[in-house]
Protein backbone atom coordinates (compact mmCIF):
# COMPACT_ATOMS: atom_id res chain seq x y z
CA UNK A 1 0.00 0.00 0.00
CA UNK A 2 1.15 3.34 -0.63
CA UNK A 3 1.84 5.16 2.02
CA UNK A 4 0.00 8.79 0.93
CA UNK A 5 0.10 9.97 4.66
CA UNK A 6 3.59 9.49 5.79
CA UNK A 7 4.88 11.55 8.48
CA UNK A 8 1.96 12.79 8.78
CA UNK A 9 0.50 13.42 12.65
CA UNK A 10 -2.91 12.90 13.18
CA UNK A 11 -5.24 13.56 16.05
CA UNK A 12 -8.81 11.83 15.65
CA UNK A 13 -11.60 12.15 18.07
CA UNK A 14 -14.08 9.41 18.95
CA UNK A 15 -11.39 6.48 17.28
CA UNK A 16 -12.35 3.24 19.39
CA UNK A 17 -15.49 2.02 17.44
CA UNK A 18 -17.51 2.56 14.01
CA UNK A 19 -16.89 5.15 12.16
CA UNK A 20 -13.88 6.52 14.37
CA UNK A 21 -12.10 3.16 14.00
CA UNK A 22 -12.44 3.18 10.58
CA UNK A 23 -10.74 6.33 10.27
CA UNK A 24 -8.12 6.04 12.64
CA UNK A 25 -7.06 2.45 10.78
CA UNK A 26 -7.57 4.41 7.08
CA UNK A 27 -4.35 7.02 8.61
CA UNK A 28 -1.85 4.47 9.93
CA UNK A 29 -2.29 1.95 7.14
CA UNK A 30 -1.46 5.18 5.30
CA UNK A 31 1.44 5.71 7.09
CA UNK A 32 0.64 8.02 9.96
CA UNK A 33 1.46 8.55 13.32
CA UNK A 34 -2.17 8.64 15.12
CA UNK A 35 -3.15 9.47 18.71
CA UNK A 36 -6.88 9.13 19.35
CA UNK A 37 -9.13 9.19 21.82
CA UNK A 38 -12.00 7.06 23.83
CA UNK A 39 -14.69 8.24 26.45
CA UNK A 40 -15.23 4.56 28.45
CA UNK A 41 -14.98 1.28 26.03
CA UNK A 42 -11.86 0.37 27.75
CA UNK A 43 -12.68 -3.23 25.90
CA UNK A 44 -12.77 -1.08 22.62
CA UNK A 45 -9.69 0.84 23.40
CA UNK A 46 -7.65 -2.21 23.75
CA UNK A 47 -9.25 -3.65 20.90
CA UNK A 48 -7.57 -0.76 18.72
CA UNK A 49 -4.40 -0.53 20.62
CA UNK A 50 -3.84 -4.42 19.93
CA UNK A 51 -4.59 -3.46 15.77
CA UNK A 52 -2.48 -0.81 15.71
CA UNK A 53 0.47 -2.74 17.14
CA UNK A 54 0.73 -4.50 14.70
CA UNK A 55 0.83 -1.62 12.12
CA UNK A 56 4.11 0.44 11.51
CA UNK A 57 4.01 3.75 13.42
CA UNK A 58 3.75 5.79 16.53
CA UNK A 59 0.12 5.35 17.61
CA UNK A 60 -1.26 6.50 21.20
CA UNK A 61 -4.75 5.46 22.74
CA UNK A 62 -5.65 8.14 25.33
CA UNK A 63 -9.10 8.49 27.27
CA UNK A 64 -10.42 11.75 27.11
CA UNK A 65 -14.05 13.33 27.53
CA UNK A 66 -14.12 15.80 24.96
CA UNK A 67 -17.30 17.75 26.12
CA UNK A 68 -14.76 18.69 28.87
CA UNK A 69 -12.60 21.77 27.86
CA UNK A 70 -9.74 20.90 30.34
CA UNK A 71 -9.98 17.44 28.73
CA UNK A 72 -9.58 18.88 25.16
CA UNK A 73 -6.49 21.01 25.90
CA UNK A 74 -4.91 18.03 27.40
CA UNK A 75 -5.63 16.09 24.37
CA UNK A 76 -3.78 18.51 22.30
CA UNK A 77 -0.91 18.23 24.96
CA UNK A 78 -0.94 14.69 24.41
CA UNK A 79 -0.11 15.58 20.59
CA UNK A 80 2.73 17.46 21.31
CA UNK A 81 4.61 15.65 23.97
CA UNK A 82 4.04 12.16 21.85
CA UNK A 83 3.91 13.32 17.66
CA UNK A 84 5.91 16.58 18.14
CA UNK A 85 3.02 18.55 16.86
CA UNK A 86 0.23 17.68 14.58
CA UNK A 87 -1.09 18.31 10.99
CA UNK A 88 -4.48 16.57 10.87
CA UNK A 89 -7.45 17.02 13.20
CA UNK A 90 -10.03 14.85 12.80
CA UNK A 91 -13.01 15.55 14.79
CA UNK A 92 -15.53 12.48 14.89
CA UNK A 93 -16.68 11.83 18.24
CA UNK A 94 -20.32 12.64 19.23
CA UNK A 95 -23.07 11.75 21.72
CA UNK A 96 -26.78 10.89 20.33
CA UNK A 97 -30.32 10.24 21.18
CA UNK A 98 -33.47 9.37 20.76
CA UNK A 99 -35.91 12.11 22.47
CA UNK A 100 -39.34 13.25 21.31
CA UNK A 101 -38.85 17.38 21.28
CA UNK A 102 -41.79 18.04 23.86
CA UNK A 103 -39.40 16.19 26.04
CA UNK A 104 -35.73 16.82 25.03
CA UNK A 105 -34.58 18.44 27.90
CA UNK A 106 -31.71 21.29 28.27
CA UNK A 107 -28.78 18.68 29.80
CA UNK A 108 -29.26 16.50 26.87
CA UNK A 109 -29.10 19.28 24.18
CA UNK A 110 -26.69 20.20 25.45
CA UNK A 111 -24.81 17.29 26.21
CA UNK A 112 -25.08 16.28 22.14
CA UNK A 113 -24.37 19.91 21.13
CA UNK A 114 -21.33 20.30 23.60
CA UNK A 115 -19.60 16.78 21.99
CA UNK A 116 -20.73 17.01 18.52
CA UNK A 117 -20.27 20.76 18.01
CA UNK A 118 -18.75 23.19 20.82
CA UNK A 119 -15.51 20.41 20.95
CA UNK A 120 -14.70 20.59 17.11
CA UNK A 121 -14.81 24.44 17.54
CA UNK A 122 -12.18 24.04 21.14
CA UNK A 123 -9.91 21.13 19.52
CA UNK A 124 -10.05 23.34 16.50
CA UNK A 125 -8.86 26.42 18.19
CA UNK A 126 -6.59 24.65 20.24
CA UNK A 127 -5.20 22.81 17.54
CA UNK A 128 -3.98 26.23 15.89
CA UNK A 129 -0.97 26.09 18.05
CA UNK A 130 0.46 23.28 15.68
CA UNK A 131 -1.02 23.26 12.68
CA UNK A 132 0.90 25.11 9.93
CA UNK A 133 0.42 25.80 5.96
CA UNK A 134 -0.65 21.77 4.56
CA UNK A 135 -2.21 21.35 7.37
CA UNK A 136 -6.00 20.32 7.39
CA UNK A 137 -9.27 19.67 9.67
CA UNK A 138 -11.52 17.27 9.04
CA UNK A 139 -15.30 17.20 10.54
CA UNK A 140 -17.43 14.06 10.61
CA UNK A 141 -20.67 15.55 10.08
CA UNK A 142 -23.94 13.09 8.76
CA UNK A 143 -26.33 12.83 6.32
CA UNK A 144 -28.98 13.94 8.78
CA UNK A 145 -27.79 17.46 8.86
CA UNK A 146 -29.38 17.87 4.88
CA UNK A 147 -32.90 16.06 5.90
CA UNK A 148 -33.65 16.23 9.35
CA UNK A 149 -34.37 13.24 11.56
CA UNK A 150 -37.50 12.66 13.83
CA UNK A 151 -36.29 12.34 17.97
CA UNK A 152 -32.95 13.65 17.25
CA UNK A 153 -33.61 17.38 16.75
CA UNK A 154 -30.89 18.38 19.23
CA UNK A 155 -28.41 15.89 17.08
CA UNK A 156 -29.37 17.09 13.98
CA UNK A 157 -28.78 20.99 14.82
CA UNK A 158 -25.43 19.73 15.73
CA UNK A 159 -24.30 18.37 12.58
CA UNK A 160 -26.09 21.41 10.50
CA UNK A 161 -24.14 23.60 12.69
CA UNK A 162 -20.69 21.81 12.20
CA UNK A 163 -21.38 21.83 8.28
CA UNK A 164 -21.51 26.12 8.81
CA UNK A 165 -18.57 26.00 11.04
CA UNK A 166 -16.52 24.03 8.39
CA UNK A 167 -17.34 26.26 5.66
CA UNK A 168 -16.39 29.26 7.80
CA UNK A 169 -13.21 28.52 9.03
CA UNK A 170 -12.40 26.70 5.44
CA UNK A 171 -12.36 30.67 4.77
CA UNK A 172 -10.53 32.31 7.46
CA UNK A 173 -8.33 29.27 8.21
CA UNK A 174 -7.34 28.99 4.81
CA UNK A 175 -5.72 32.32 4.36
CA UNK A 176 -3.28 30.27 6.28
CA UNK A 177 -2.65 27.29 4.36
CA UNK A 178 -5.05 25.17 6.77
CA UNK A 179 -7.43 23.05 4.85
CA UNK A 180 -10.85 22.53 6.90
CA UNK A 181 -13.44 20.16 5.47
CA UNK A 182 -16.70 17.78 6.37
CA UNK A 183 -17.49 14.66 5.33
CA UNK A 184 -21.10 13.48 5.92
CA UNK A 185 -21.77 9.69 6.21
CA UNK A 186 -25.27 8.22 5.42
CA UNK A 187 -26.20 4.48 7.12
CA UNK A 188 -23.18 2.80 8.62
CA UNK A 189 -24.63 -0.26 9.38
CA UNK A 190 -21.99 -0.83 12.23
CA UNK A 191 -22.53 2.42 13.86
CA UNK A 192 -26.75 1.44 14.17
CA UNK A 193 -25.73 -1.83 15.47
CA UNK A 194 -23.68 -0.88 17.94
CA UNK A 195 -25.92 1.36 19.57
CA UNK A 196 -29.32 -1.16 19.32
CA UNK A 197 -29.59 -3.37 22.86
CA UNK A 198 -30.50 -6.78 22.48
CA UNK A 199 -34.28 -5.33 22.87
CA UNK A 200 -33.79 -3.21 19.75
CA UNK A 201 -31.91 -5.66 17.66
CA UNK A 202 -34.92 -6.93 15.58
CA UNK A 203 -35.90 -3.77 15.08
CA UNK A 204 -32.44 -2.39 13.83
CA UNK A 205 -32.13 -4.97 11.22
CA UNK A 206 -35.37 -4.77 9.61
CA UNK A 207 -34.38 -0.64 9.33
CA UNK A 208 -31.02 -1.54 7.80
CA UNK A 209 -32.81 -3.76 5.35
CA UNK A 210 -35.05 -1.06 4.33
CA UNK A 211 -32.01 1.70 4.29
CA UNK A 212 -30.23 -1.15 2.07
CA UNK A 213 -33.41 -1.51 -0.78
CA UNK A 214 -33.25 2.56 -0.96
CA UNK A 215 -29.42 2.64 -2.04
CA UNK A 216 -28.36 2.43 -5.24
CA UNK A 217 -25.40 0.59 -4.53
CA UNK A 218 -27.37 -2.29 -3.46
CA UNK A 219 -25.53 -2.17 0.23
CA UNK A 220 -25.13 -0.43 3.59
CA UNK A 221 -21.66 1.52 4.49
CA UNK A 222 -18.62 0.72 6.35
CA UNK A 223 -16.59 2.18 8.57
CA UNK A 224 -13.94 1.65 6.18
CA UNK A 225 -16.08 3.53 2.96
CA UNK A 226 -15.58 6.87 5.48
CA UNK A 227 -12.05 5.87 6.06
CA UNK A 228 -10.68 6.35 2.66
CA UNK A 229 -12.13 9.25 2.22
CA UNK A 230 -10.95 11.31 5.36
CA UNK A 231 -7.54 9.56 4.15
CA UNK A 232 -7.88 11.48 0.75
CA UNK A 233 -8.66 14.56 2.51
CA UNK A 234 -6.24 14.67 4.51
CA UNK A 235 -3.42 13.79 2.26
CA UNK A 236 -1.29 16.36 -0.20
CA UNK A 237 -3.45 15.06 -3.07
CA UNK A 238 -6.00 17.13 -2.12
CA UNK A 239 -4.28 20.25 -1.42
CA UNK A 240 -6.73 21.79 -3.27
CA UNK A 241 -9.68 20.85 -1.35
CA UNK A 242 -11.22 22.96 1.11
CA UNK A 243 -14.73 23.87 2.24
CA UNK A 244 -16.11 20.87 0.94
CA UNK A 245 -19.01 18.87 2.44
CA UNK A 246 -18.59 15.49 0.71
CA UNK A 247 -21.29 12.84 1.18
CA UNK A 248 -20.30 9.16 1.58
CA UNK A 249 -24.09 7.72 1.26
CA UNK A 250 -24.22 5.14 -1.67
CA UNK A 251 -26.38 7.50 -3.94
CA UNK A 252 -28.87 7.52 -0.89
Amino acid sequence: MTKTLARKRVLVTGGTRGIGRGVVLAMADGGADVVTCYQSDTDAAKALEAELSERDGNHHVVRADIAQETEIDRLIEVCGERLGGLDVLVHNAGAISHIPFVKLEVADWNRVLDTNLTAAYLLAQRAMTHLRPGSTIINIGSKVAEIGVPLRAHYTAAKAGLTGLTKSLAKELGAQGVRVNLVAPGIIATEMAERATDHERAAVEERLEGYRKRIPLGRLGDPADVGAVVAFLASDAAGFVNGAVITVDGGM
